[in-house]
């Protein structure tokens, strides 16, 4: 189509036929014969089309929707939630911070720290240190520092205490923490402070251990088991008057510092993957076969059911034998360490002589014993498979031989005459602490009070809390002369020095079916003529044949005792 005839059908378009004549076809229809030679792509020849009343309806539709949220959403910051969110802007302008309080100092004794708080540290809490000494960290424990997020923010707003003292006094220790108001304006630049509530420091507490006397039997215990194949150890000494805790220690440990701190990463692995499992205070929570320890507490019932004169001596030539039960032809053979001779009750419980006490607990050739039910009876007595009720977590029961034990543990639940033999030597069923064996050797100190051991100086709610063993004082003199006597020339006479006189009970546990391996253990008290101390060293799994063990410890720690602290042994 020429242009000529577009003019032509735009006149007619707009203004009618008076223009003239018809429009034709290819006057308004385009194709690609009569298209000009527009350029499309400017938008050249192309017709508009306008927009649909449905479009346009979803249009009005959305903004209309857009407005309605915009509108609730307003309503509800400016008036539905305002007074909140004008709270929350406040808060946001005044910062609420925690101070946190400092933890009681911990002292021993003679007033040496032992834990204390670094105040010259730069962070929101002064940093907790323990003294640089090894044998006190299950003693102390240790803590965890509060937590904060990644914004910096305390999720946690105290110490976290882990055993010890610092846990099971952790309500005296922790304190207050305070709260401080900072008000700070729109860029964080702070405009003011106000202390709200002022932190109160935890209460500091004097320990009855001395940190002197416990690092050095440590140091011995250490050495042992390093020099002698031992696996571990663990040592307490208490005054038999008042229950005070000198010195307890168990090796191997951790170090409190380290543990608190967090950062040796291989350190704290070191720990926790050690076999011998160094966050277990043996001292209270160690449950171990006792052995000829156990021999003073057989003697008491035997004495109280009268079924021996203590004068009487009975003839050890090594070993007994009885039938067996279940081939009479063949005897079943119970060996004593060694041939003791005659003995009578002192002299056996210096020698420890099985035999002995083989006879006067299971009952042999025209002996009577006092039988199981009676050693369950006097061993539980002396408070054996009962808590001492130390102030200190983890402390465990053990356990003490019985019909009703056997019968629940074992699926041949028959109690034997054999199983008496042994237990009346602590070699069946006992399983026993060392702080349960240092309570029972103090009632024999002491004559018959079964304190309530703390480690606290000046707790004097302690002898409200003790039991008393009633017993003729003419027994309790039987045993600690059988103490004596073993320290004289008997078992335990590697702790005889003129310097300190000390009665003591020694106790070698077999281990195992082999029985190669032991338990050694040595507990007593001194002065013997006015006793004021008891101890209990156990060195734990060491060779059979091995010559130095808990005794051995003890000797060693008299000695330094006498040189650097006489007032104990003087």
């Amino acid at each position: 189509m020429s242009w000529h005839k577009v003019k032509k059908a735009i006149r007619r378009l707009f203004f009618g036929q008076s223009l003239g004549g018809e429009i034709d076809p290819d006057e308004i229809f385009l194709d690609a014969s009569n298209l000009p030679q527009f350029d499309t792509h400017q938008f050249e020849g192309r017709l508009e089309r306008p927009i649909s009343r449905g479009t346009f309806f979803w249009v009005v539709a959305i903004f209309l929707i857009i407005g309605f949220v915009f509108t609730g959403r307003l309503w509800g910051l400016q008036i539905k939630d305002g007074d909140a969110y004008a709270k929350r802007s406040e808060r946001n302008r005044l910062e609420h911070t925690t101070i946190f309080a400092n933890r009681g100092i911990i002292y021993d004794r003679k007033g040496r720290e032992m834990a204390w708080n670094d105040l010259n540290t730069l962070g929101d809490y002064a940093l907790r240190t323990y003294a640089p000494v090894s044998g006190i960290a299950h003693l102390i424990g240790y803590v965890k520092y509060p937590a904060k997020d990644k914004m910096g923010i305390y999720y946690e707003d105290r110490f976290i205490p882990k055993g010890g003292v610092e846990e099971y006094f952790e309500e005296d220790l922790s304190g207050e923490n305070g709260l401080k108001i900072t008000e700070t304006d729109a860029l964080g630049n702070i405009q003011s402070e106000s202390l709200l509530t002022p932190p109160v420091d935890g209460k500091n507490i004097e320990l009855s251990v001395d940190m002197a006397l416990q690092e050095k039997m440590y140091s011995l215990i250490a050495s042992t088991v390093a020099e002698r194949s031992f696996i571990a150890g663990a040592g307490v000494m208490m005054d038999i008057h008042t229950g005070e805790v000198l010195a307890m220690t168990s090796f191997p440990e951790f170090d409190s510092n380290v543990m608190t701190r967090g950062e040796d990463d291989a350190k704290i692995k070191e720990y926790l993957n050690n076999k011998n499992n160094p966050f277990l205070n043996r001292a209270v929570g160690g449950q171990f076969i006792p052995g000829s320890i156990m021999k003073p507490y057989i003697a008491m019932g035997a004495l109280q059911e009268e079924i021996i004169d203590p004068l009487k001596e009975i003839l050890s030539t090594g070993q007994i034998t009885i039938p067996n039960p279940y081939d009479p032809t063949k005897k079943t053979i119970f060996k004593d360490w060694r041939e003791n001779g005659w003995t009578d009750m002192r002299r056996a419980l210096a020698v420890s002589s099985n035999v002995y006490f083989f006879s006067i607990g299971g009952g042999y050739d025209g002996q009577k014993g006092i039988g199981i039910d009676n050693i369950e009876k006097y061993t539980k007595m002396f408070g054996f498979s009962s808590l001492t009720g130390i102030d200190l977590d983890g402390e465990k029961e053990g356990n003490v031989p019985s019909r009703s034990w056997k019968a629940e543990n074992y699926e041949d639940g028959e109690w034997r005459v054999g199983d008496t033999y042994n237990s009346s030597i602590g070699q069946y069923g006992f399983q026993v602490t060392p702080i349960q064996a240092l309570r029972a050797v103090t009632s024999i100190a002491n004559g018959g009070f079964l304190l309530k051991p703390t480690i606290v100086k000046g707790n004097r709610d302690i002898q409200k809390k003790s039991e008393f063993i009633s017993s003729p004082g003419e027994y309790w003199r039987i045993l600690r002369e059988g103490l004596r006597l073993s320290v004289t020339e008997g078992t335990a006479k590697g702790l005889y020095m003129p310097e300190i006189s000390v009665a003591a009970k020694t106790g070698t546990a077999e281990l195992g079916a082999s029985k190669s391996m032991v338990n050694s253990w040595v507990m007593g008290y001194f002065p013997y003529e006015e006793p004021k101390y008891a101890f209990v060293v156990l060195m734990e799994q060491g060779p059979r044949a091995n010559q130095i063990g808990a005794t051995s410890i003890m000797r060693q720690l008299f000695e330094w005792m006498y040189a650097y602290t006489p007032d104990y042994v003087k």
